[in-house]
């Protein structure tokens, strides 16, 4: 298949067509492109924004911070320590930042010859999908499929939070979304149908599609963004369509602020097009989010919980997101199955699915199965929901909003990520193929956001340290001597080298320091959680289970999900470890604590959830660009 050209020609002068093409590759260049820095953008060592308050009319027991950054000093009276460090509990810490050497050649779209039935992870075993997530059927002239050429706009499609929205546009929302069902039962291979673009992400997601011989998977990597900003853009002008309406424009699940930290109304309506049955019935009627939800709920106040949230949203869009590769993801190669999702992918997008879904092993409405997350809770069936579009606009949003904070936080340049390809089809059933870098601006593809404060930014978490003194590494076994942990089933504490002490201001803003865990691997049928401190020793990791301290690092997190063919075919469990190195950014953390000046560090690992099935096979500290 031919690369894209910039002539290629408008939806507008495509006709409308009964022969739903599909494009394939017939292969793919196994040349590598190997990553320089001068590809991605050097970030400084830290931004830690001092704002104003942004959000006048945003008042809550522990209020957003005082012109000095710090947190209200009431907050701690106010406030139940546990029920804090608790709600914080999903915290991902810094995403895995893979080196920039890895090979990454630009993704093209799927090969539709090649989809297959997808697969999800149920009762530890891995499950072929009743439905099939594959496109419509795939004619013979694939190979003429054009690249998407944006359409010019007189005037801008503007995402409104959705607690704002009215009667009459939530009327005309839920017409839209009563129209493309409709298309289910007159035209059930229509891909303008509901259950057709909720098939989109299932495919895409489940391991239904591949390239060549490799299955493709656009979570948990730098895909993550532009995938789904594509998805939503032709979904959105699809509802538009069908109401005759081309400045329809979906609402943003608006969670990041405190009046939007809740199932947002309009989806809440019985009987509603826009309602689904199969949500967690505990999670409704006004009930606060918990943005690091892992499937335990936190006793505490509403006010806390929204502290909470607005804490976490800072740590993911400012603190641990300050360059490119962290926000958005690493590299993706395909059939890799290292996973390394950014900040705003692994926290808060993976908590708000999973606690928007039913309870994973308890009854499906109107069904005797055991539910498996579904709809929200699972990828292969989030699309079934209609807030799901919804919470992603947010998530699209959050894309727009990092890029304003400053500092190195711009897209990636380089052209194995910009050249990516996915394919959709448009409002008019045309197939099209579309590139990454035609998504970078969400103006130029026609829409924008309604402003609304970001009080999160001003809620840089207040320091608190778990103990006054400096831990002595010599007290602990150096990291040589405690790796590999072949279980992580206590909390171990080494110390380890660092490559330099006392850097300047400039060598600061040139690299950044980087704990790095080497290897890990469990099953990825599990719940995974271990949490890192940085100057703890034995008589300190008492203090474990808090993470509103200083010395806290970050977490890995990762949720159940596995796609195996042939074990799906066989019945089989679906076990299959997994293969991760974690990266955390360090040099403003040893700022603060007062570490610069020091050789060597303590460090200690505590386990959350199933250590007992996770193994490291080393850890490392280097100075990287990123």
């Amino acid at each position: 298949m031919k690369p894209c050209r910039a002539n290629a020609p408008h939806p507008s002068k495509m006709g409308s067509t009964n022969t739903l093409p599909l494009p394939t590759y017939k292969s793919l260049s196994s040349s590598s492109s190997s990553f320089t820095n001068s590809y991605f953008i050097a970030k400084p060592s830290q931004l830690f924004l001092q704002r104003r308050r942004r959000c006048q009319s945003f008042k809550v027991s522990c209020n957003s911070n005082n012109s000095t950054g710090e947190h209200d000093k009431n907050l701690e009276a106010n406030l139940d320590r546990r029920n804090l460090l608790l709600g914080l509990g999903g915290l991902y810490g810094v995403a895995n930042l893979a080196p920039l050497a890895a090979s990454a050649t630009p993704i093209r779209a799927p090969d539709g010859y090649t989809c297959c039935q997808a697969t999800t992870t149920c009762d530890e075993k891995t499950v072929v999908l009743k439905d099939n997530c594959c496109p419509p059927p795939i004619p013979l002239n694939y190979e003429t499929i054009p690249c998407y050429k944006l359409p010019t706009m007189t005037k801008l499609r503007i995402r409104s939070p959705a607690q704002n929205a009215d009667e009459e546009y939530i009327d005309k929302y839920n017409k839209a979304i009563s129209k493309m069902k409709e298309l289910d039962k007159t035209e059930p291979f229509n891909p303008l149908g509901f259950k057709q673009q909720a098939h989109i992400h299932c495919a895409y997601c489940n391991g239904a599609y591949k390239v060549g011989d490799k299955v493709l998977q656009v979570h948990n990597s730098w895909l993550f963004f532009p995938f789904h900003r594509w998805y939503l853009y032709f979904y959105e002008r699809i509802l538009g369509t069908l109401i005759d309406d081309p400045t329809f424009a979906l609402p943003y699940w608006n969670w990041d602020h405190p009046n939007g930290m809740l199932l947002p109304p309009m989806f809440d309506r019985e009987g509603s097009s826009l309602y689904d049955e199969n949500r967690n019935q505990s999670h409704r009627k006004g009930t606060i989010i918990d943005l690091g939800y892992f499937g335990d709920e936190v006793e505490t106040t509403t006010d806390q919980l929204k502290c909470n949230n607005l804490t976490l949203m800072y740590r993911q869009m400012v603190t641990n997101a300050p360059c490119p590769l962290l926000f958005f993801g690493s590299p993706y190669s395909l059939g890799n199955n290292i996973e390394t999702p950014g900040t705003i992918e692994n926290i808060p997008h993976i908590p708000v699915h999973i606690w928007t879904g039913t309870v994973a092993g308890t009854p499906l409405p109107n069904d005797k199965k055991k539910s498996c997350g579904e709809d929200m809770g699972n990828f292969y069936s989030a699309g079934l929901d209609p807030v799901f579009y919804c919470h992603h606009a947010n998530v699209d949003r959050m894309w727009n909003i990092w890029k304003t904070i400053g500092g190195k936080r711009k897209d990636i340049i380089h052209p194995d990520w910009r050249n990516s390809e996915f394919f959709f089809y448009d409002e008019n059933k045309n197939p099209y193929r579309v590139k990454i870098q035609d998504c970078l601006d969400s103006k130029k593809m026609g829409y924008d956001y309604a402003e609304m404060c970001t009080p999160w930014r001003d809620f840089k978490p207040k320091l608190k340290r778990a103990t006054t003194r400096k831990a002595n590494p010599s007290s602990v076994p150096s990291s040589s001597e405690v790796f590999p942990i072949a279980k992580l089933d206590k909390p171990i504490s080494f110390s380890i080298t660092r490559p330099a002490t006392a850097r300047t201001q400039d060598d600061k803003n040139e690299k950044e320091e980087m704990l790095t865990f080497n290897n890990i691997k469990y099953d990825n049928t599990k719940y995974i959680r271990f949490d890192v401190y940085l100057n703890m020793d034995k008589d300190t990791v008492m203090n474990c289970d808090n993470i509103n301290v200083i010395e806290f690092a970050g977490s890995y997190t990762s949720l159940p999900h596995v796609h195996l063919h042939k074990a799906a075919a066989r019945d089989e469990p679906a076990h299959q470890n997994t293969s991760v190195n974690f990266q955390l950014a360090i040099t403003e953390l040893l700022e603060d604590i007062g570490l610069e000046n020091e050789e060597s560090i303590t460090v200690t690992l505590c386990p959350k959830k199933f250590g007992e099935i996770t193994s490291i096979a080393c850890a490392d500290i280097q100075l990287a660009d990123c």
